[in-house]
């Protein structure tokens, strides 16, 4: 990947979410919290499901179009547009598929 695409911000505290800046004044949780997403994305069933995910997205040749693949409520994999995909969640954890 060339220096230019890569985001400059990644691992900074300079959102202006309510996480982003209870982090930036706790650093000991962002600590924690760092620490706790190392070990939970070493898993065998994150690894698994990245491999799924690139392997798809590889298979449509998707990457650079913009598009994300979205999970529908019957397990498929669609694609549709990140902005759209992303924004589904939006705050509080509930997920909502497609």
């Amino acid at each position: 990947m060339s220096k230019s695409k890569k985001n400059k911000l990644a691992g900074t505290s300079t959102g202006t979410s309510i996480s982003a800046k209870f982090f930036k004044n706790n650093p000991d949780s962002r600590a924690k919290k760092n620490a706790y997403n190392k070990d939970y994305h070493k898993t065998k069933e994150r690894k698994d499901y990245r491999v799924e995910l690139n392997k798809k997205n590889r298979q449509d040749k998707g990457y650079g179009d913009g598009m994300d693949l979205s999970h529908t409520k019957d397990g498929k994999l669609v694609k549709e547009a990140r902005s759209t995909n992303r924004a589904r969640n939006g705050r509080g954890n509930t997920p909502k598929k497609k």
